[in-house]
């Protein structure tokens, strides 16, 4: 979530928390995560903000457009806030939907409580799941729950206070109340009973107790064995017992280096594996370049910028992230003071770049191989490791070379793999270049990406035995 004021960051709180959350939760590296459905494993998810997804603003503008999606290849609604938004303290003139009045209502605004069942109801006939936000950290300073004013932080005076200074709009929730623990699981319960939800994606999830989360997640797969819970968090230990997927905050911090501040991107394969020497093993994690907490990728990035992001993002390991309007190239405002107001997405813009088949091709490349959708990441030197990114997705059946351009000048280089006979280029849609030179050599331009395909040659492929120099137990990583 982001309730800070407008023109303000969220990167750097952001930053401490990674930074608490990584030194005290360390030791978790050594346990396994525990086991997702394979419908997240293997799913794309797709951020909608009800509120700037349509023209209407509201459920039935979602459900005119679910064929949309579903032809776009992704299978996971993530549904921001849609309960009533709190009056008192609003920042902005719609207010931030992470301000919340009543958890059991639904935003008027957004339609009828039918009119959310018949969504949920379109999108499963699609096989597509529906996972909704829910903000277990604080409310609205005018929520029904302010009855209850044990159920809220005070300061020493007795006075109800702010998760954090900055986020004047909301009232700090506390966790040491069980009564409050109880109300806020029976309330999960309900929008999966009511509403056969699929899941949630929990906000601030790091600053909720962690023993919550477990507590809540044993409850509520009583109620759906499959549900998943996406945690707001870069926090390993969430993800031992409670979450099944977090943010992947570290390498969304390390792609705005490269692109923002000149770092090299080796850093990215750095990043790739510190996280796997702190999070618990075969941990999942959502890789973002854009969401609503961030301006627009095409505004850090420009728009080839922002497609080797993508292309990064949807090639690694984990789940990837559309948020609504990116695979239009939409370049309305979303971090910052946008949460606050009404900005809605121009679909029908010409001056907006078409970048719908790039995204279509990237998402059906994971239905095509499942290797995408695997843990194995071999990470392959190539000549130019301050600009450029090579690392190899191999299982029994598929072997995927995918090389990114992190610069925005032409590069010619080459990738160090000793048996290199039998990758074809995959083609992508509305990516072009006419470069023929033949693997190990390459010409990419400025931000440019290729993604080449063989058949495994092995049951061990080549890649795995190239890349044991490599391990999570050695000190070569490059």
């Amino acid at each position: 979530m982001n309730l800070l004021t407008p023109g303000k960051t969220y990167g750097a709180f952001v930053t401490a928390l990674i930074l608490v959350s990584v030194a005290v939760h360390a030791d978790v590296a050594d346990i396994t995560a525990r086991p997702s459905p394979e419908w997240l494993r293997d799913g794309v998810i797709y951020e909608i903000f009800p509120r700037d997804f349509s023209s209407v603003g509201n459920f039935n503008g979602i459900t005119a457009k679910l064929d949309d999606l579903h032809s776009l290849g992704v299978n996971i609604l993530w549904l921001m806030p849609i309960h009533p938004i709190g009056e008192k303290f609003r920042k902005g003139e719609f207010g931030s939907p992470y301000s919340i009045k009543d958890y059991y209502a639904i935003d008027s605004i957004y339609g009828t409580p039918d009119d959310f069942k018949k969504l949920v109801a379109e999108a499963h006939k699609r096989g597509m799941k529906v996972i909704m936000d829910v903000v277990a950290n604080h409310t609205a300073w005018d929520s029904i729950m302010m009855k209850y004013p044990d159920f809220y932080k005070k300061d020493a005076g007795g006075k109800i206070i702010s998760p954090v200074p900055d986020w004047s709009d909301v009232a700090a929730l506390n966790y040491t109340n069980v009564v409050l623990r109880q109300y806020m699981i029976t309330m999960l319960r309900y929008w999966i009973q009511t509403y056969d939800v699929d899941g949630f994606r929990c906000d601030s999830a790091a600053m909720v107790p962690t023993d919550f989360w477990e507590q809540a997640r044993a409850e509520l797969t009583g109620v759906k064995p499959d549900i998943i819970m996406l945690a707001e968090a870069s926090k390993p230990e969430l993800l031992t017992n409670a979450f099944d997927i977090d943010y992947s905050w570290p390498l969304l911090g390390t792609v705005n280096d490269i692109f923002t501040r000149g770092a090299p991107a080796s850093d990215i394969r750095r990043s790739w594996y510190q996280s796997r020497r702190e999070f618990p093993k075969d941990a999942l994690h959502m890789r973002i370049s854009d969401d609503h907490d961030e301006a627009r990728a095409i505004n850090r990035y420009g728009i080839k910028g922002a497609l080797a992001a993508s292309a990064l993002m949807f090639t690694l390991d984990g789940v990837p992230l559309i948020y609504n309007g990116m695979e239009i190239g939409d370049a309305n405002e979303s971090g910052g003071g946008a949460l606050f107001e009404k900005m809605s997405i121009s679909w029908d813009t010409p001056e907006h770049p078409e970048l719908r088949p790039i995204y279509h091709d990237l998402i059906q490349l994971r239905h095509e191989y499942p290797v995408l959708c695997d843990s194995r990441v071999n990470w392959v030197h190539n000549s130019d490791e301050t600009n450029l990114v090579s690392f190899m997705r191999t299982d029994d059946k598929d072997e995927l070379l995918v090389v990114i351009n992190f610069s925005d000048r032409p590069i010619s280089g080459n990738v160090d793999l000793k048996k290199i006979d039998g990758f074809t280029r995959v083609k992508v849609s509305d990516v072009q270049n006419a470069d023929d030179s033949t693997l190990p050599i390459f010409h990419l331009s400025g931000f440019e990406w290729r993604i080449y395909h063989r058949t495994a040659i092995s049951s061990q492929p080549l890649a795995d035995l190239e890349s044991k120099k490599h391990n999570l137990s050695g000190g070569d990583e490059h």
